[in-house]
């Protein structure tokens, strides 16, 4: 984590273009040798915070009340971590906004965070068919991933994604109406009608 940290500090104070891999591996008092059996490219060291936060969000769907229908337990998480609280600071939220505006001019950052999304939207996947065998106990083993729970989990990710995404290219506070738990909450809610299937027909 502490690479991924060197990056996006000196994305931020010196650009994307004028920070090199070795520049990065110094900060993170590394050799170059060393960076590069981790990430492939300068633009990949990010990659760890982006999923840092991604597996904040799954984590708090996961550990959502168990009787919570899905949407209820989606707001649950977004409210739990979309906000700046004991987990994640206000100054924290402004890295991420940074990183994800990155994401939003470079291809090669916007390809790390894509990726990062898409696996994010595979484990929610695994969380939802994991609330619904708590919620079934006539199930003994979890569901399989049935595409009813992939199309769940992909228009749940999207809701908190364009959210994330909108908030950052914005100046908003993070914590105020127009915050990411705000549009995360404002996107969800547009979804009141979406059938939350989380197994066969």
């Amino acid at each position: 984590m502490e690479i991924a940290r060197a990056a996006a500090r000196l994305f931020v104070t010196q650009g994307l273009r004028a920070t090199r891999a070795e520049d990065i591996a110094q900060a993170a008092g590394i050799a170059p040798r060393t960076f590069y059996r981790y990430f492939a490219t300068k633009e990949e060291a990010v990659s760890p915070l982006y999923t840092a936060g991604a597996q904040r969000w799954t984590e708090a769907v996961r550990a959502a009340p168990a009787d919570l229908p899905v949407p209820q337990a989606l707001e649950h998480a977004v409210r739990h971590t979309l906000t700046p609280g004991p987990g994640v600071s206000a100054a924290s939220w402004e890295w991420a906004r940074t990183l994800i505006r990155l994401a939003d001019t470079s291809p090669a950052v916007r390809k790390v965070w894509a990726g990062v999304c898409q696996a994010s939207e595979r484990t929610l996947a695994e969380v939802l068919a994991t609330r619904a065998t708590q919620r079934d106990d006539n199930v003994a083993d979890a569901p399989p991933i049935t595409p009813e729970l992939r199309f769940a989990a992909a228009v749940a990710s999207a809701a908190i994604r364009v959210a994330v995404e909108a908030w950052a290219t914005s100046d908003a506070q993070a914590d105020g109406p127009d915050g990411p738990a705000a549009l995360a909450l404002r996107n969800l809610a547009a979804l009141r009608d979406f059938t939350w299937q989380t197994g066969p027909g």
